[in-house]
């Protein structure tokens, strides 16, 4: 069994372990009548050469940039299904050093600029690498800040504003920001709310209406913490529970409402204002372990990691009705 695919399993098996006895079970059927026309999955990945997408940022064209984890790679993902290799990261010089919790390094989040420019994550246990990267078009990454080697840098935000980047730490239980310019990032939020339970806690991150949100994996949660003025963090509020496995969300565009992915349970849950939700994908429309989703002119991209079954790692499009 090839290298990558050995790490992933490790991974896959981990996961499994600690959320298993937090997840629902998951059903087989999407809703009865869902808010959105039929889900397509419109792109299959290589789960033999580590096209595992763990997080994606979309163009106004319609083309997808996702980080494949087990590859350690960031790619485009065209409209038309292509997907093209942008970069791939540098492997860990020392061999024995080991991600916290997962084991292996992984490219994870990542955001578009206006002008293209590409930040992501990249997490390898080792001071060196681990921290924030950037792309420029036509260009070669680059780490402009770094990040705790002792931790787990998973979600990522672009405040378009104030041109900062916010930054969520699994394994510290932390929400930190660094400038686009790059610099030493200090931490923004270090809220009991956002700490793990046993295997993963704060996890996705928006900035949304003059806040930043963010999800607990653990905890099941979708956290609001207000931007103040000063730019420092007002206080916390948990908008919504009962989302166990929940990885990454994104705003439909019709105010606090949200998409939220259920990564263990291969779920796509919609959650309203008042943080009800209800399910609305399921792995019978194709869901594969999601990770991400992201939304643009009323379509939705969802990545599917395959991280527990190992089968299909993918992405699904489905337009939103009205």
């Amino acid at each position: 069994m090839p290298k990558k695919l050995r790490t992933l399993t490790a991974a896959s098996a981990a996961l499994l372990a600690a959320t298993a006895a937090a997840l629902s079970p998951a059903a087989e059927a999407s809703a009865a009548t869902p808010p959105h026309s039929v889900p397509r999955v419109s792109v299959h990945f290589d789960l033999a050469k580590g096209q595992t997408p763990e997080n994606l940022a979309l163009a106004p064209n319609g083309d997808a940039y996702v980080t494949f984890a087990a590859g350690r790679q960031v790619a485009k993902v065209s409209r038309d299904g292509t997907t093209l290799i942008l970069s791939t990261l540098p492997e860990p010089a020392d061999s024995g050093t080991r991600t916290p919790v997962l084991g292996f390094p992984l490219t994870v989040g990542i955001v578009r600029a206006h002008d293209g420019t590409l930040y992501f994550l990249y997490a390898t246990g080792t001071p060196d690498l681990t921290g924030v990267w950037r792309l420029r078009p036509g260009g070669k990454p680059q780490r402009i800040a770094a990040l705790p080697a002792n931790g787990l840098p998973n979600g990522l935000a672009l405040d378009t504003r104030t041109r900062m980047l916010y930054i969520t730490d699994s394994v510290l239980g932390t929400i930190s920001r660094v400038p686009t310019t790059g610099g030493t990032p200090a931490v923004w939020s270090a809220a009991p709310e956002l700490a793990a339970t046993g295997f993963l806690g704060v996890n996705g991150v928006k900035i949304h209406n003059g806040a930043v949100w963010a999800s607990n994996l653990d905890k099941g949660t979708i956290l609001r913490i207000p931007i103040r003025p000063d730019g420092r963090a007002g206080r916390l509020r948990t908008e919504a529970t009962g989302l166990p496995g929940i990885d990454d969300f994104a705003f439909t565009g019709r105010g606090e409402q949200l998409l939220a992915t259920l990564n263990g349970t291969s779920q796509v849950a919609l959650v309203e204002p008042d943080g009800g939700h209800s399910i609305v994908l399921t792995r019978a429309d194709g869901l594969q372990n999601p990770t991400s989703v992201a939304v643009r002119g009323g379509t939705v991209y969802v990545t599917s990691a395959a991280y527990l079954t190992a089968e299909d790692p993918n992405l699904i499009r489905f337009r939103l009705r009205s």
